[in-house]
């Protein structure tokens, strides 16, 4: 039974079962996010692709995810639908299931589309619910679906490379079983999660406080910048190790991994300081080191032999928890700013910003194919330096709260 009765307003507890269900359902999705850009370098061997085009398979996942996500957000808000969640695991996975059986590039590009509908059709309802089912600490709830994706995204490389070695560049059929499974439970859990949404009239009205929607606007840019370097990150990383600090694929992809399991950790740390201390605060931590650790990881050309790996992975490892440790607030902070739109929150902030990282990969991939993938990375650390400037132009919830409820007493007052 939901820990949210059917007649009753949310309840002051977390729904663990219903958190832990939609945590592993953002770790099987996440999965193909990063299992994409894991197969870039050997589909760049295969299909005698140039760094630009390869990229824009990455580019084709998150346009289709980002015309889509907002719109499902927007529909969900008026109607809620959790059955789309379930959906959308078996398109993100089997569009990268089948990208090692296309004989040519228009085909992959279909099959990145696919995968990046399926993430759109994921994230708005499995966001929403996670807030529904995570009792009164926002943020510490949303932090263990954010890690499911973490996760998902550390494993996906790795997955990806185990895949490959043992079956070549077909062995992305693997990528089905994950969504398959977890498709399946999300689909028969349905009814589970309709009873998560309040009933009485008292709780379907409208929240207290309006719509914050230049606020959104700003989070928006900056989530989208973020996304930018974030993306960025995780494409050209394993490219910049292969083929600048000379390691094979193999490495890289275990670079890529490790840069991926820290964000678990940093994640599940910065979320409990985001309840205590504030949404913003641990936000601009997590740009400002980030923005550090990216620098110096840039700078790793410069340094000769082995230490130059050992360094590589020990600045991955630091990198990847600094940059991650303000995702579960960010997400929080847009549904904050629009309480009355939770689900378009969520598909803005997972779909739309999140989805111009993947646009903008083909833009960093130019600067690699022109100016070599050192520059590509410096011009990351520069996205990086954006983001975390964008970070004070954003207003704290707390601080708006208190004085529209002043206001409110104000012109209460005879």
């Amino acid at each position: 039974m939901s820990t949210i009765d059917a007649g009753a307003a949310p309840a002051q507890t977390m729904d663990r079962r219903s958190v832990a269900l939609l945590a592993v359902g953002h770790f099987t999705d996440d999965i193909n996010q990063s299992f994409l850009p894991a197969l870039l370098p050997m589909l760049v061997a295969v299909q005698h692709l140039s760094y630009a085009v390869a990229a824009t398979l990455v580019l084709a996942q998150g346009i289709s995810s980002s015309v889509v996500q907002p719109a499902i957000g927007y529909i969900a808000d008026k109607r809620p639908l959790p059955w789309i969640a379930g959906l959308g695991l078996l398109f993100a996975g089997g569009g990268i299931a089948a990208i090692g059986f296309m004989p040519n590039y228009p085909l992959l590009f279909l099959c990145a589309l696919i995968s990046g509908l399926g993430v759109a059709m994921w994230h708005p309802e499995a966001a929403r619910f996670t807030n529904l089912a995570s009792g009164p600490k926002k943020a510490s709830g949303m932090r263990w679906f954010a890690v499911g994706g973490n996760v998902g995204f550390a494993v996906g490389p790795a997955f990806a490379t185990v895949a490959l070695y043992f079956a070549g560049i077909r062995g992305t059929w693997l990528a089905a079983l994950p969504v398959l499974i977890m498709g399946t439970l999300i689909l028969r859990a349905v009814p589970r999660l309709y009873r998560l949404l309040p009933k009485t009239a008292a709780v379907k009205t409208a929240s207290q406080f309006p719509d914050d929607w230049a606020a959104f606007g700003r989070l928006t840019v900056f989530a989208a910048v973020r996304s930018m370097s974030y993306i960025g990150l995780i494409s050209f990383t394993p490219l910049y190790f292969v083929h600048v600090m000379q390691t094979s694929p193999g490495i890289a992809n275990m670079v890529l991994t490790t840069f991926l399991v820290a964000g678990v950790a940093g994640t599940l740390i910065g979320a409990p300081f985001a309840d205590r201390y504030g949404r913003l605060i641990v936000i601009w931590v997590s740009n400002g080191t980030s923005v550090v650790f990216a620098l110096l990881l840039a700078l790793l050309v410069t340094v000769p032999g082995p230490l130059s790996l050992a360094l590589g992975f020990g600045l991955a490892l630091l990198l990847g928890a600094a940059l991650t440790s303000g995702a579960a607030a960010l997400i929080v902070l847009g549904q904050e700013y629009l309480p009355n739109r939770m689900g378009t929150a969520s598909g803005v902030t997972l779909g739309l910003a999140v989805s111009v990282g993947g646009i903008f990969s083909p833009v960093l991939g130019l600067i690699g194919d022109r100016w070599g993938l050192h520059t590509t990375l410096l011009a990351i650390v520069a996205l990086l330096s954006i983001s975390f400037l964008l970070g004070f132009w954003m207003p704290a919830t707390a601080a708006r709260r208190e004085k529209l409820l002043s206001l409110r007493r104000l012109q209460a007052t005879p």
